[in-house]
């Protein structure tokens, strides 16, 4: 019988950036042992001197790899990762806020794409915080070739960073955060610059900002070079969110200027129900159940389990694999949330999995 353990061991992180550098200071805090390299040597250097990294290469001992590097070069630098460790058995995961082209390049079963929902105005290795991830939402991004060992074992490390962890198909990941931070991201640069040009003839806008503008245009304070890289990579799917925002900001306007108020009315409206039923960004851990999940060793059995979780909104908060003593089956044990344990009980049941309390 196995399980994942979250407790600490030896990580290398490639690319010693706000993301990468943030998540050696968080590791080195829970006692684990840091390696890391970064194309700058004066930021080696730098990460050194904090007692981030104490050595800049892959060794022997490494269990974890996290490539934290531009979304383009992630394939390379995974491929590259994988080949240093040869054969052993550890865990390569990124941190590329695009998914799709990665995972689909990618046919090592090692590799377990991830895409942390969390940033920072601060910008590079003087911005690393190891309270970054508490509470953010953290993707996994598991297909058919990824292992119950693996998944869960990156859950477990993720969950002791205090992320919340889901699990989405990479498709639907570039889709959804097309809308949900990319898209975002851009809007805020388009009213931060329009509000700038403004104030070019009235330079007592700015003072004027309060705190929905300030809300608002927040992330566009962030480093704008990480930015290109990402968008580029996931046009096929901002492209048409940008064009559906610009048609219902359209249908704002002309009802602006027919002096029609329903429509403005019922769009304000849905959009307050709407953003009160944002899920919290934490669920009390004390308010567990468990649920013990009966899977054969087969493709894609964990990847079915955990999308599921996800796309009903049910967190995982930890993750135990048992594995029978033929070997051709086990056991996933899930904490979950009890107020929703329930729903993944009766949606897993319907999938035709054997599910039971634990």
């Amino acid at each position: 019988m196995t399980s994942p353990d979250s407790g600490a061991g030896r990580a290398h992180v490639v690319g010693l950036g706000l993301i990468g550098a943030s998540l050696a200071r968080a590791l080195v805090e829970r006692g684990w042992s840091v390696s890391g390299w970064d194309l700058d040597p004066a930021v080696r250097a730098a990460a050194r001197d904090a007692t981030l990294i104490d050595g800049d290469a892959v060794d022997s001992g490494t269990s974890l790899v996290v490539v934290a590097v531009p979304a383009g070069a992630v394939v390379e630098v995974v491929r590259d990762s994988l080949a240093q460790l040869g054969e052993r058995d550890a865990i390569v995961t990124d941190v590329a806020g695009v998914k799709g082209s990665i995972v689909a390049a990618l046919d090592d079963a090692r590799f377990l794409g991830g895409h942390p929902m969390a940033g920072s105005e601060q910008r590079g290795l003087a911005g690393a915080r190891a309270d970054l991830f508490q509470g953010c939402t953290w993707v996994l991004t598991p297909t058919t070739r990824t292992r119950p060992e693996t998944y869960g074992r990156l859950h477990g490390i993720l969950r002791d960073l205090g992320a919340n962890v889901v699990a989405v198909p990479a498709p639907d990941h570039d889709r959804l955060v097309a809308v949900a931070s990319h898209v975002p991201h851009l809007l805020a640069g388009a009213l931060m610059n329009e509000a700038d040009h403004a104030a070019q003839q009235d330079a007592v806008l700015l003072q004027l900002a309060a705190g929905g503008f300030r809300d608002m245009t927040r992330v566009a304070a962030g480093d704008p070079r990480i930015w290109p890289d990402i968008l580029m990579e996931n046009r096929d799917a901002i492209v048409p969110a940008l064009r559906s925002l610009s048609d219902r900001l359209a249908r704002v306007g002309d009802a602006l200027e027919a002096g029609d108020p329903s429509l403005v009315t019922r769009d304000l409206q849905s959009a307050a129900h709407a953003r009160r039923q944002l899920p919290g960004r934490a669920l009390d851990p004390a308010s567990l159940r468990y649920l013990r999940v009966a899977v054969t060793d087969r493709p894609g059995v964990l990847a079915a389990v955990t999308v599921a979780a996800s796309e009903l909104l049910v967190n995982i908060y930890d993750i135990e694999i048992a594995h029978g003593i033929e070997g051709a089956s086990g056991t996933l044990l899930l904490a979950v949330d009890a107020d929703r344990a329930d729903v993944l009980h009766d949606a897993l049941r319907e999938r035709g999995f054997t599910v039971s309390p634990a």
